[in-house]
């Protein structure tokens, strides 16, 4: 049953995201870019919830209120990386419009990487690390300027469930030449959808957001410690089993 679920699953992807992107391309042109980005979550909105019943794959959130009592605060979300799942939950429902650093070979992705082009994000070369670290410190200064969010996976890559893959301090070094908050989150997605897998397993991914840290006093380095210490801690917490 899980390969016959998974397999509805991405035939369902290949059916609806080019039906989407191609909307997307048709519209935007007529839509602002906050506007923009709540259209193109409807697609993020519509797979959370065909994963429930189709796959098994719910979900829980803690400390949602963390959030909410930073909204009007700029704000640099450094996240856990195990799967696709949570870059698509992001968007679907954080309760603020948040801006991705990715790598720009996403951007040529048929359909979904053109629609991905329409919108304000923070793409980078990563064959170069020093123009890619100057790249996210000037755009994302624009974004918070526009009350944005911005939101890195410090991992740089999805990581397999129970691993720990050394943090880079782009993120960190960005709060703190900013003076943002930092918002850590734990979570657990790669026990439901793993790394380049296809099968898709049933469970519930946990979601577990940490209180602001703040940045001001702190240099980058100081702050990258502190938020891998929480986010690792947090992790065997959430998926005790994973560490043991």
């Amino acid at each position: 049953m899980t390969f016959i679920r998974s397999a509805l699953f991405t035939l369902f992807l290949l059916i609806f995201t080019p039906i989407w992107s191609v909307l997307c391309i048709l519209v935007f042109p007529f839509l602002n870019p906050e506007n923009r980005y709540r259209f193109i979550g409807l697609w993020n909105k519509v797979v959370i919830w065909i994963l429930q019943p189709l796959c098994g794959i719910r979900y829980e959130i803690r400390g949602m209120e963390n959030m909410m009592a930073v909204l009007d605060k700029p704000v640099v979300v450094l996240s856990k990386h195990q799967s696709a799942y949570e870059t698509i939950f992001y968007i679907a429902l954080l309760p603020k419009q948040v801006c991705f650093v990715f790598k720009r070979e996403l951007l040529w992705i048929p359909f979904f990487g053109w629609a991905l082009a329409l919108l304000k994000m923070i793409h980078i070369n990563r064959n170069s690390k020093e123009t890619a670290a100057i790249s996210v410190v000037g755009q994302g200064k624009k974004r918070l300027s526009e009350g944005k969010w911005i939101l890195l996976f410090p991992e740089g890559t999805r990581t397999p469930t129970g691993s720990h893959k050394p943090y880079s301090k782009g993120g960190a070094r960005l709060a703190s030449a900013t003076e943002a908050l930092v918002i850590p989150i734990a979570h657990n997605a790669g026990r439901c959808w793993p790394k380049n897998s296809f099968l898709k397993q049933a469970g519930t991914v946990i979601f577990s957001i940490g209180p602001a840290i703040p940045s001001t006093g702190k240099t980058g380095g100081q702050l990258h410690q502190e938020v891998e210490k929480w986010i690792e801690a947090e992790m065997r917490v959430i998926d005790p089993t994973a560490y043991e």
